[in-house]
């Protein structure tokens, strides 16, 4: 095998196009870009619903509590420790378990969005599986 050396702007550009991948079941395999979608689509559901007296402060717990799986997971990556590294990846299991919470409250407070609140719900116990996992494995 012969390889061919690459000028650093084509390392990056591997880099940045190589971050993105996508299942069969069209899922974002990379925790960085699938936790920043969750909080996206977290962004426009909670956009969607209707503001009641009920209804608003759910959202807004619903919207920072799912956001903040993305942001912790960010965190994570720039941990200086193992042990800091560990704590911010639980942190992001509270936070996707708290979004399961509050997606449950608000497809009963907006039935209309039930059935969003459930693609959603699944989602953030996915998430809540992985980082459980990675925790799982780094304590061996």
């Amino acid at each position: 095998m012969v390889r061919t050396k690459q000028r650093p702007e084509e390392r990056t550009k591997d880099k940045v196009e190589g971050t993105k991948r996508v299942t069969k079941s069209g899922k974002v395999f990379e925790l960085d870009e699938r936790t920043a979608l969750f909080g996206e689509a977290a962004i426009k559901l909670a956009n969607g619903l209707s503001r009641t007296p009920v209804t608003t402060p759910l959202i807004s717990q619903f919207v920072r509590s799912s956001t903040s799986v993305g942001a912790n997971y960010m965190e994570a990556g720039a941990a200086q420790s193992g042990k800091d590294f560990d704590h911010k990846i639980g942190i992001c299991k509270k936070e996707a378990r708290e979004t399961m919470h509050w997606l449950r409250m608000l497809a009963v407070a907006d039935e209309s969005s039930r059935q969003e609140c459930r693609t959603m719900w699944r989602e953030a116990h996915e998430l809540t599986m992985i980082f459980s996992a990675i925790l799982k494995k780094r304590r061996g």
